[in-house]
């Protein structure tokens, strides 16, 4: 991982991931919206569900975390995370449900970062925001290739899913 070893002083996610004096202090601290806290799940259980209102995201500091999506009667695997991966930024930063459920891989200890700790975290050292947007761009460079496969196997060379990948989202009249 990326951020794994740099030796970033109390910022980053490195930080997140093994400073054992700042992981007391986080552990101590009051809840609050700018706050960065430690869980820890056990093997098979339910981190999120996909549809929860749940809006904070998750640095994987051990173990391993699958992630699934429900399609139709169906749960299919999309990815298996691991130490240094994180997950659950998009119902963070869009403020949507959930798109997918996320599940611990044996014992399993997670940073968990509110909405708030996020920019806190970002406006402290502005690398952890580069090296994150980095790592999202990686996931749609990936997305694509896949979204090129799947056109090119379906053999009727039609691009229009291609095409409508990159549209704009339609505006309803009342959102106007």
């Amino acid at each position: 991982m990326w951020w794994i070893g740099y030796d970033w002083p109390t910022v980053g996610l490195d930080a997140a991931l093994g400073i054992d004096k700042r992981r007391e202090v986080m552990s101590a601290r009051k809840q609050s919206h700018a706050e960065e806290l430690e869980r820890s799940y056990q093997d098979g259980e339910v981190i999120v569900e996909e549809g929860d209102g749940s809006r904070d995201m998750f640095v994987i500091q051990s173990g391993s975390v699958r992630i699934t999506k429900r399609i139709a009667e169906r749960v299919v695997e999309l990815a298996t995370l691991r130490r240094g991966d994180f997950f659950g930024e998009m119902s963070l930063l869009e403020s949507l449900p959930r798109d997918a459920s996320a599940h611990a891989i044996g014992e399993t200890h997670l940073l968990v970062i509110s909405a708030g700790a996020l920019l806190v975290r970002m406006r402290r050292d502005p690398t952890f925001a580069f090296e994150m947007l980095q790592r999202l761009s990686g996931r749609v460079r990936k997305l694509n290739a896949r979204v090129v496969q799947l056109i090119e196997s379906a053999g009727d060379g039609s691009a229009e899913p291609a095409t409508m990948m990159y549209a704009p989202a339609s505006v309803d009249e009342g959102d106007r």
